[in-house]
């Protein structure tokens, strides 16, 4: 199958036109009404420093309904003792930083180009792109970032500098949308880590079928901070 070349003009090619690797689309460019546009059609960028821009949309997709949310025993104590404190978009360019140099497993370099940072934290100031922050005595030990449209919520990435840290940061924040009624967390390609927590794969079609019912709902728009709980309970 052909991988499209974007214009300036705004717009995708149907993401079922996909690469069997995922890649579906290659140039266009970062600005906020792109990115949304992607997110809006099951789309993401993905690519590495001074290799042009990539566009995917793999299949099967990876994702995590939140009522499928498992919380392994050992981590309870850990929940209920409140060993973190978590916030909301309180300091969504530590995080992002954080996430661009935490060393990856059988990963050269990083994904998250100065080009990728400048983009969602443009997201992020329209109200689009939110962060959970973790921390212990004062200290950003973990955290995670994504994009939040509808019902739901795309993953992009997390880290963390001691144990459990990014999982109590996701957890807390699968709870938090869940009382906010949303219904599908994109995790985009498949890790361990997320599936221990309930993430699984589902057909590209049927998560374009889910993401086109949940975009209907209303956007949970703006800091997140005075909008969700900020500790574990």
């Amino acid at each position: 199958m052909p991988i499209y070349a974007l214009t300036e003009a705004l717009m995708f090619p149907d993401p079922e036109r996909a690469h069997p690797d995922g890649i579906l689309a290659v140039g266009g460019d970062l600005r906020p009404e792109r990115l949304l546009l992607a997110y809006e059609h099951g789309i993401f960028p993905w690519f590495s420093a001074g290799d042009p821009i990539l566009w995917w949309s793999p299949d099967p997709r990876f994702v995590l309904y939140p009522d499928e949310l498992k919380v392994q025993r050992s981590m309870r104590p850990i929940l209920n003792q409140q060993k973190f404190q978590i916030t909301y978009d309180q300091a969504f360019a530590e995080v992002i930083k954080n996430c661009r140099h935490t060393p990856r497993p059988g990963q050269r370099g990083t994904w998250i180009t100065p080009e990728m940072q400048a983009a969602y934290l443009n997201l992020h100031q329209e109200g689009y792109a939110h962060s959970v922050e973790v921390w212990q005595e004062g200290a950003l030990v973990g955290g995670l970032y994504g994009v939040s449209l509808g019902r739901c919520y795309f993953g992009e990435s997390m880290f963390a500098q001691v144990s459990n840290a990014s999982k109590a940061g996701f957890i807390t924040l699968v709870r938090d949308l869940m009382a906010r009624d949303f219904a599908l967390i994109d995790c985009q390609v498949y890790t361990s880590h997320l599936e221990s927590l309930g993430a699984r794969e589902i057909p590209r079609r049927q998560f374009l079928d889910e993401l086109h019912t949940h975009l209907q709902a209303p956007d949970l728009r703006g800091n997140w901070g005075q909008l969700l709980q900020k500790k574990v309970e």
